[in-house]
């Protein structure tokens, strides 16, 4: 059986898949070709990431499939009701990344209250020549420590940034739809731990608490965080985004940066992926990254491994 890995597979993927007896393709198919590349080589099993999506007329076009999966969490790139309906297993590996995403999503939490971003840009071209200067504009970092951080959805992501964010000294508040509280467990070292419980609160009563907001949830219909929300926040509030693009209104933020009610935001995702809009990228108080939250050897190493395991079990 042929499993096709389009958008790619951990090397520890495919010895697992190769020893469960699968030949594994790591070829990337264009999205118009990809029914016509399945067809041909009688693929059973499509992996995908984010690239590339996998809608009803794939679905319908492919009898061979019996298996798609997606190598993270976010499931919106595929028609998953659609293909379980016609009797395909969908699935993924939603703990695989969780740590991966929290870590970066402080990576743009410290690079922000610290200027990192900005910096990094301004100190090849004038570090020589005006250093001073430069001292002088990021010498008004904040610490993170005694802040309070809101995270807008609480599951395995949420609960991930939770731990840094306790671990770090902040005060952490949470909101979500489903889940009204979550025991947090710290490591420490040396087999220790502590264990915090953290009860959801309101949604607009986080907006108004928190010094530091970060989005955790599924792609959405509608903006999340609009021109209301921000109006709701602390002035200075920072944002960060490392779940969906359009979960946050990218036009209200950027307004919101320059009229300097936001200090700053980190953006993983954006509303126009591939290409995000050049406003976003120019502003200065953007720490920004190409959607790599999951992208870490450990998280790609999880993941592969986790869906061989599953594949294996459902076809073998």
């Amino acid at each position: 059986m042929k499993v096709l890995a389009n958008d790619g597979i951990s090397k520890s993927g495919i010895k697992a898949l190769e020893a469960g007896g699968f030949e594994v393709i790591t070829t990337t198919v264009a999205q118009e070709q990809l029914i016509n590349y399945i067809n041909q080589n009688q693929v059973t099993v499509l992996l995908v990431r984010s690239a590339t999506t996998v809608r009803k007329d794939l679905i319908d076009a492919c009898p061979s499939l019996k298996i798609i999966g997606r190598g993270g969490v976010g499931m919106d790139n595929i028609d998953v009701d659609y293909a379980k309906a016609k009797g395909l297993h969908v699935i993924n590996t939603p703990a695989a990344s969780s740590q991966s995403v929290a870590e970066l999503v402080f990576a743009h939490l410290f690079s922000g209250v610290r200027f990192l971003h900005d910096a990094n840009r301004s100190m090849p071209l004038d570090g020589d020549s005006k250093f001073g200067a430069l001292k002088k504009a990021y010498a008004k970092g904040v610490e993170l420590r005694g802040k309070t951080l809101g995270i807008v959805g609480f599951g395995r992501i949420g609960q991930e940034v939770a731990k840094i964010g306790l671990g770090v000294g902040m005060k952490v508040v949470a909101t979500d739809n489903f889940i009204d509280s979550a025991t947090i467990s710290v490591d420490i070292f040396d087999g220790q731990s502590i264990k915090v419980e953290i009860k959801a609160i309101d949604f607009d009563e986080l907006l108004a608490q928190s010094d530091f907001i970060t989005v955790h949830v599924p792609a959405q219909k509608d903006y999340l965080i609009g021109k209301a929300e921000l109006a709701k926040m602390k002035n200075g509030v920072a944002i960060i985004n490392a779940a969906r693009g359009g979960v946050i209104d990218e036009v209200a933020l950027i307004d919101a940066l320059e009229a300097g009610t936001v200090a700053f935001a980190g953006l993983d995702t954006f509303e126009n992926e591939p290409k995000p809009a050049v406003k976003v990228l120019m502003n200065p108080s953007v720490s920004l990254t190409p959607h790599i939250g999951a992208a870490t050897n450990e998280a790609q190493d999880r993941i592969g491994t986790e869906l061989a395991s599953q594949i294996i079990s459902i076809l073998k």
